[in-house]
């Protein structure tokens, strides 16, 4: 299967637009989350994102909840949005978790702390897709120097080892990539990177 999959997106509808011509080549899409910038223009961007035609997979990010990001995605049918669950793809098992993780210094910000993004990762299947908004420490999730990811999230891929874990937030390192064991751990950014799976 052929996912075209991307983040961080952050109410650029040129890029939607550009996403929405590229998901031709893909069987399904991914979003790892922040599709809004600050709480503002989600219900634009989603709307840019509709006419994809082919299964689309959202997790929120920290720039909208869960709730907004459910709303905002309502009548879409192609559209499923993944917070502490998981759904069959194909025959692919994806698991998906949004939010800032551990918590952000912003008090708009849709958080988690590392407990509670460990007490919902702990439902991720073994071999799964793992999509989450937020990286594992130590993992392409590195800001001015500095580590940002989270320790739960890196405590799941060791445990659950998913074929691959996507995930964006930390901008300076979109594109890159790691390895977790056999996992490997891309942080995705917003033109978006066709993975076979």
């Amino acid at each position: 299967m052929r996912i075209l999959a991307f983040s961080d997106l952050h109410c650029d509808i040129g890029g939607a637009e550009a996403l929405v011509e590229r998901s031709r080549e893909a069987d399904a899409v991914v979003c790892a989350g922040d599709l809004a910038s600050v709480h503002e223009g989600l219900a634009e961007t989603v709307a840019a994102l509709r006419p994809i035609e082919v299964p689309v997979i959202l997790v929120p990010g920290n720039n909208e909840t869960d709730d907004a990001l459910r709303s905002a995605c309502a009548g879409w049918e192609r559209a499923t949005v993944l917070h502490g669950e998981s759904r069959d793809l194909d025959g692919v098992a994806v698991f998906g978790l949004g939010a800032g993780i551990p918590v952000t210094p912003w008090d708009w910000s849709f958080d988690l702390d590392e407990d509670e993004a460990g007490d919902l990762l702990a439902d991720c299947p073994s071999g799964a897709l793992l999509v989450v908004h937020s990286p594992p420490f130590g993992h392409v999730d590195e800001s001015s120097g500095r580590h940002l990811g989270s320790k739960a999230i890196l405590r799941a891929i060791e445990a659950k080892q998913p074929r691959i874990a996507v995930c964006g937030h930390i901008h300076e390192s979109w594109g890159e990539e790691s390895r977790i064991g056999d996992a490997r751990v891309l942080n995705l950014g917003p033109d978006g990177i066709l993975i076979e799976v």
